[in-house]
């Protein structure tokens, strides 16, 4: 069966349809990563958007039961070159095309992925939609051109209700922006009790949780629809070690006073080189946003750069000058991608043992 993918630009796609029958409507991104498609298309970060993965197989070693990182993909569609059809891995299970129809996720392939690239790259992120091919392409496109898309992606992807993965090692409360698995399998893995509590918690629940610190996930959509979440970040701040990744670095910074805007066609893939200004390592890492910080904005607060984008210079990380909290924009839990950034985690959890033996020196001294 035939679809079309048509964006507000007038652009029409024709390729063949797979997943889901129906056909919706999503801000259109691409990704550049080469491997790692279950964990894309599972990322709740993309809430709402048609993701277009650059390489051009997918789906060849199918899917399985272990490398989601949600358990209900919450992207708007998918959009291959190829997409497997008998995929071939001692792990895999079923195929892309079940995965997303069992999602009820629409998918269109065959289609010249490196063309809708380079128009997304020339002209920003555009909204599209998938329709039949007996649709009208140009009342689609002019459809589109109005349309406005729902804001409140945080709360249809958080957790509904706070629960507890009990651990030995110190307590950490994960705030769900749309948290990835792989963020809590980092702090399991280290041994922490982790309470995942939902993106609307106030700072007084938080705190009678009794934490040693305090992660901040990341999350799809712009955060200035999250002003709650500011504040709530905005109380937190001076009480405990923080930890932010992606939305959460930028809720850290908009907590401190930055401000933020929109990139032209953001950063998603598993290879974009960040540079630490501190000490001139460079990662490689993985990435998801579409906004990022400005960082004129940053002069007048407490926050210092500690990280920068190798490609085109943005802000990549911060740390506060008085406190224990600091933030990346790129995912160190590596789910997938590269894992140079996943020592973070540990030097999250030196800063809260740190802390820890600090508060206690306080309160024997007193």
């Amino acid at each position: 069966m035939k679809r079309a993918l048509v964006l507000e630009d007038g652009s029409v796609f024709i390729g063949e349809a797979f997943g889901a029958k129906e056909g919706r409507a999503g801000e259109v991104v691409f990704n550049t990563g080469m491997t790692g498609y279950q964990e894309i298309l599972s990322d709740p970060s993309y809430c709402d958007q048609i993701v277009t993965l650059t390489y051009p197989l997918i789906g060849n070693y199918g899917i399985n039961r272990d490398d989601f990182e949600s358990i209900h993909p919450s992207l708007a569609g998918l959009i291959v070159k190829e997409a497997a059809a008998a995929p071939s891995h001692w792990r895999s299970e079923n195929t892309l095309h079940e995965l997303l129809q069992e999602k009820n996720i629409p998918g269109l392939a065959g289609i010249d992925t490196r063309r809708l690239t380079k128009i997304i790259r020339a002209h920003g992120t555009l909204k599209g939609r998938f329709v039949s091919l007996d649709e009208d392409m140009e009342v689609t496109a002019a459809e589109l051109t109005t349309q406005t898309f729902p804001r409140d992606q945080v709360c249809r992807v958080s957790t509904q209700g706070a629960y507890h993965a009990p651990g030995v090692g110190p307590r950490v409360v994960l705030i769900d922006y749309g948290a990835k698995h792989g963020i809590i399998r980092q702090l399991i893995k280290r041994g922490a009790d982790v309470y995942v509590v939902p993106y609307d918690m106030s700072a007084k629940e938080i705190l009678s949780l009794k934490p040693d610190g305090i992660m901040l996930s990341n999350g799809p959509g712009d955060p200035t629809d999250v002003g709650e979440a500011i504040e709530t970040v905005k109380t937190l701040i001076s009480k405990l070690p923080i930890f932010g990744i992606c939305l959460g670095h930028q809720l850290i910074s908009l907590a401190c006073g930055a401000t933020a805007s929109k990139l032209k066609f953001g950063h998603r893939g598993s290879n974009h080189p960040v540079k630490d200004v501190r000490t001139g390592r460079v990662d490689i890492t993985a990435q998801n946003h579409g906004y990022t910080i400005d960082e004129s904005s940053l002069a007048g607060t407490d926050l210092s750069i500690t990280h920068v984008a190798i490609n085109d210079g943005t802000v990549e990380g911060v740390a506060h000058k008085k406190y224990p909290v600091f933030s990346v924009q790129y995912h160190p839990e590596a789910s997938p991608g590269p894992e140079d950034a996943n020592p973070l985690f540990d030097r999250f959890f030196e800063i809260m043992e740190k802390s820890e033996t600090e508060r206690k020196e306080l309160s024997t001294n007193a």
